[in-house]
């Protein structure tokens, strides 16, 4: 009797497992697990952390997602070349929108418009951003964020100066730099840094559908705008280490040491209220100087899957509901300007506010080059650039050389978009 009451219950066991029904209850039951690769700041990793992915987890209770933050752009593009051709890599990441088209046209990312709903997401969002997704008919990113740079000023050099306003031209900022004998604060040398200021003066990078480089970076009016940053270099008036970059132009400005610096609006958001306060005293922020032309650089990041994730509909789930209104305006404020149309027309922002200041600014801006090979175009632009700077080559010699090798490199950018 005890070996058949045995049999039996073994008899029972595959009966309740291959129900079906009770097998998509199991599914249902179970969590699965997406990986999430950002490089946010402090600030915004505590909203993302504290409250968009609970928010997120709490209307999709089948989906656990871990984040994991990378220190910057550059270690977060190595990592993920390396991971994803090992499909090895996250599912989600958060990428700068300067490297959606080389993702795309290497092949490293799903196309995103072959899932459910995409058409009515890609509507909510701004075409141009969209469009630095675009590869051979399909869709690879969604933008989540975008931004810009602004000129920074310190109030009281200003006032001293005779300006109540930031100068309106980029000469007459460096005329009062030089009269008040206080450095302007770069960042760097690469064209993150430096093209905001080329523009300023006049100059340009590529032709406008970013297909040529001859003709522009070393045009006229660009020779003519690096001459006038390296006078103002050789004189000891452009404040920035051609070894490491930039100094600390922030403490520069508020010590009034510095007359102008650049940044984007983590400049002000890492700053408490008090803070925030004494700095908003202590300096005026502005778009860049322009005389009718676009005079800054437009930057933001985008949400891509990775190829070879292994759970590519929950990572779809979370891109379109991280792309949606009222996630985008929760992390708007850290000073992030939201992608999401109507988010973006939601916003409620202060004309005395510093987010004002980058808003605004957007209508002057411009984005690098969506082409596949732009990080290795902006090494070469630095590389010159750092040539001229250290008096090794002229500077129409210099730009002569880089839009030279940067038009092989647009002219070797992957297949044309349809």
């Amino acid at each position: 009797m005890l070996f058949i009451l045995l049999l039996l219950a073994g008899c029972g066991d595959p009966s309740v497992i291959s129900d079906p029904k009770d097998v998509q209850n199991l599914e249902r039951n179970e969590k699965k697990e997406i990986i999430f690769w950002h490089s946010y700041g402090e600030e915004e990793t505590r909203i993302l952390e504290q409250e968009l992915i609970p928010a997120f987890e709490k209307e999709h209770p089948h989906i656990r997602v871990t984040p994991l933050h990378l220190a910057n752009k550059n270690e977060l593009r190595y990592t993920l070349i390396a991971r994803t051709t090992s499909i090895r890599g996250p599912d989600v990441v958060r990428l700068d929108n300067s490297l959606v088209p080389e993702f795309s046209q290497k092949g490293l990312l799903q196309p995103l418009s072959q899932y459910p709903e995409f058409e009515n997401i890609r509507r909510d969002l701004p075409s141009e951003e969209m469009d630095l997704g675009f590869h051979n008919n399909h869709y690879y990113s969604i933008p989540l964020n975008l931004y810009t740079k602004v000129a920074i000023y310190n109030r009281d050099l200003l006032n001293q100066a005779g300006y109540t306003a930031p100068p309106r031209t980029m000469e007459e900022v460096f005329k009062v730099a030089r009269e008040q004998r206080s450095a302007v604060g770069l960042g760097g040398i690469e064209a993150w840094h430096t093209l905001p200021y080329i523009y300023s003066l006049g100059g340009t990078f590529t032709n406008k559908d970013f297909s040529k480089s001859t003709g522009y970076l070393n045009g006229k009016e660009t020779v003519r705008a690096v001459e006038q940053l390296l006078l103002l270099y050789k004189e000891k008036l452009l404040d920035f280490s051609l070894e490491t970059g930039g100094f600390d132009n922030w403490e520069g400005v508020k010590a009034g040491n510095i007359l102008m610096t650049d940044e984007g609006p983590w400049f002000y958001n890492l700053l408490n209220q008090t803070e925030l306060k004494r700095a908003r005293n202590r300096t005026i922020s502005a778009p860049f100087p322009q005389e009718k032309r676009p005079a800054s650089i437009k930057g933001g990041e985008n949400l891509v899957i990775l190829k070879g994730s292994q759970k590519p509909n929950e990572a779809w789930a979370f891109i379109k509901w991280m792309s949606g209104k009222e996630p985008q305006l929760i992390m708007s404020r850290t000073g992030l300007i939201p992608a999401n149309k109507e988010a973006f027309h939601a916003l409620k922002v202060d004309r005395n506010s510093y987010v004002y200041t980058y808003l605004e600014s957007l209508d002057f801006a411009v984005p690098r080059p969506p082409v596949k090979n732009w990080s290795r175009i902006d090494e070469l632009y630095t590389e010159y650039l750092r040539k001229i700077f250290q008096g090794e080559l002229s500077v129409k010699d210099g730009l002569d050389r880089a839009a030279s090798e940067i038009d092989k490199l647009l002219d070797d950018n992957g297949e044309k978009n349809e």
